[in-house]
Order: structure tokens, then sequence, then C-alpha cells
């Protein structure tokens, strides 16, 4: 297998004051190892994307980036409750946020749309009352 760096994060959920603070760790991190800054750009935005979902809808998470030489894989996990329709779910302006979230400026339905739009890959694998798993990859090219 490759050799790769990993970053593991526990991303708490419901707390809106914490969120992104996972990704903006990754920026710093890739940033401080020389990586391309529109790779850095792309990670940073699906990996936010990722954690605000993990604190709207899930109650949090883990998320692990791990890095490699030729590409940066980005591992979603969480235990809530599921996206019943993951079609429907990707469509761009689709959201179940709850009223008092979209009151935050949250839960605009750009989500899952922005994770897949700024990756190269993206996998949505998901358990209505288990979780979801998420993997999203990005090239360095």
């Amino acid at each position: 297998m490759d050799e790769y760096l990993n970053f593991h994060f526990d991303v708490d959920g419901a707390n809106f004051v914490s969120a992104g603070q996972a990704s903006v760790k990754v920026k710093k991190n890739l940033r401080d190892m020389g990586l391309d800054p529109e790779v850095i750009r792309r990670v940073s935005i699906a990996m936010y994307e990722g954690e605000i979902n993990m604190v709207i809808h899930a109650r949090g998470g883990t998320a692990d980036v791990n890095v490699y030489e030729d590409h940066i894989d980005i591992i979603l996990e969480d235990h809530g409750p599921g996206i019943k329709d993951i079609a429907l779910a990707m469509r761009e302006g689709y959201s179940t946020a709850s009223d008092s979230v979209r009151a935050l400026g949250f839960g605009a339905g750009m989500g899952l749309p922005n994770m897949k739009r700024y990756t190269d890959e993206m996998n949505v694998e998901s358990v209505v009352g288990v979780g979801t798993k998420i993997t999203m990859r990005v090239n360095i090219r």
C-alpha cells in the first residue's frame, strides 16, 4: 500500500462555533507541505462542506484526510439519520435543514453538490438510521 500522511478529526455535532476548524487545520497543514494552492482550495471547500453537513444533520462524526504523493482522500463518517434519497440530496438547492439552522445562514442545499464539484471523485454510502460515509478524492496534478 502507498505511504500516506493522515490527519484525523472528531467533528463536534450541533456546535456551529467549532464547525470548520478541521478544514482550517487541513488547509494550514497542506500549505506547510507546499502543495499547490488550487489543490488546497478544493480540499478545504469539500472538507468544510462535509463538516457543516455533519454538524447540521448528523450530530457530528469523524473526518480523515489522507495525503498521498498523487492524491488526497477525504473520508467523512457519521452515525446520523442517514440520507433517504442520495440522488435528491445531490441536487443543488435541496435541503432538509431545519428553519433554525437556515436562520443561522446554513442549509442552502449546496453542501453535497459543492463537495462533488470540488473533488475529482466522490462516493456517498448511507443507511437510514445508521449513518453516512462520504469518500472524496482530489488529485494532485
